[in-house]
């Protein structure tokens, strides 16, 4: 412990009018913003004690290298704006946080998603059903309620998935833990080849999993973008695929056009994920999106009835309140 107050001591007797290094401020200011890690998380990685992290906190936002906002609360009630937006796009219930930043995405939607969890009424033994996709992956960062004995499976294959936004089990695992649940894990490619898709379709732990499809109380599912404005997508989409184009998302990796119709790609009948057509059954299909490039996908989806209920922010809330009054508008007209 000496030597490393030691080491401290001469990295920041070293920078003359800062005592640490600029480096090591942002490295430890990343660590504990952006990446959620503990201070005890932070010494460890950086070598350090867990007083040097604090100081090291302490002089990155003394220097500016961390900015911290204090917002007065929003003039309407999100909770006004979230009866209002499930009235207008057909949902049984929606709920909508203040904003949510890039950095602070999964802490802003957590509250959401955990009420609407909460107010499944979820017993042990029931399914909760686990999609891909950004803002999932977000939330499964974040803190979510204590459901003991609830049983958690991914929606959609994703084992080889290079991108951690499509690492289902990842995902699902993660969720299951911070619920206290229990994970049951489909060990399967999102898309694999013809031989061992049928060998997969006969494996009674993938057939667990598909068989959980069928009867989960509740779904969190993430909705994608069109393919065209995105930067991140599964690798079984493919953007230069045929009518892709025409898709305004897709959720478990299965993209639909503007009337809800699922959109064929190359080889989907081998895709090992749940169907558009069964996702109106689950009584609790929680919707998980925020951005001004999903509106058209979120609107399909609550009217095609593959979600039920959605966790968004503000900004996307209003924008679906636009969509939805220029829809009727139109259709008035």
């Amino acid at each position: 412990m000496a030597a490393r107050r030691a080491r401290d001591e001469q990295s920041a007797g070293d920078t003359g009018g800062s005592r640490f290094p600029p480096e090591l401020l942002y490295r430890a200011a990343r660590l504990y913003y952006l990446e959620d890690a503990t201070q005890a998380e932070v010494a460890e990685a950086l070598g350090t004690s867990r007083p040097t992290v604090s100081r090291l906190l302490a002089e990155a936002r003394a220097v500016g290298i961390v900015h911290i906002e204090v917002r007065e609360p929003e003039a309407m009630d999100t909770r006004d704006l979230a009866d209002q937006l499930a009235r207008a796009i057909g949902l049984t219930r929606a709920w909508v946080s203040a904003g949510s930043a890039a950095p602070s995405l999964g802490r802003s939607l957590a509250p959401g998603l955990s009420a609407a969890l909460l107010a499944a009424d979820l017993r042990r033994g029931d399914a909760v059903l686990v999609s891909s996709g950004a803002s999932v992956h977000a939330v499964s960062q974040a803190d979510l309620p204590k459901l003991p004995g609830v049983l958690l499976a991914p929606t959609v294959g994703g084992r080889d998935e290079p991108e951690e936004y499509y690492q289902t089990n990842e995902i699902t695992r993660r969720m299951a833990v911070k619920m206290d649940g229990t994970a049951v894990l489909l060990y399967a490619p999102a898309l694999p080849g013809p031989a061992l898709h049928e060998l997969l379709m006969q494996d009674e732990s993938i057939l667990r999993v598909t068989r959980l499809w069928r009867s989960a109380r509740a779904a969190i599912l993430g909705i994608g973008a069109p393919p065209t404005t995105r930067t991140s997508m599964p690798s079984v989409l493919r953007k230069d695929a045929e009518r892709l184009g025409e898709a305004v998302g897709d959720i478990c990796q299965r993209p639909y056009d503007r009337t809800g119709a699922p959109l064929p790609f190359p080889d989907a009948e081998r895709l090992v994920a749940m169907g558009l057509d069964e996702l109106p059954l689950i009584p609790h299909a929680i919707g998980v999106a925020v951005g001004p490039a999903k509106i058209n996908g979120i609107m399909v989806a609550a009217r095609a009835g593959y979600i039920n209920e959605l966790v968004t922010d503000s900004p996307t809330a209003r924008l679906l309140l636009e969509a939805a009054g220029s829809v009727s508008a139109s259709r008035s007209a």
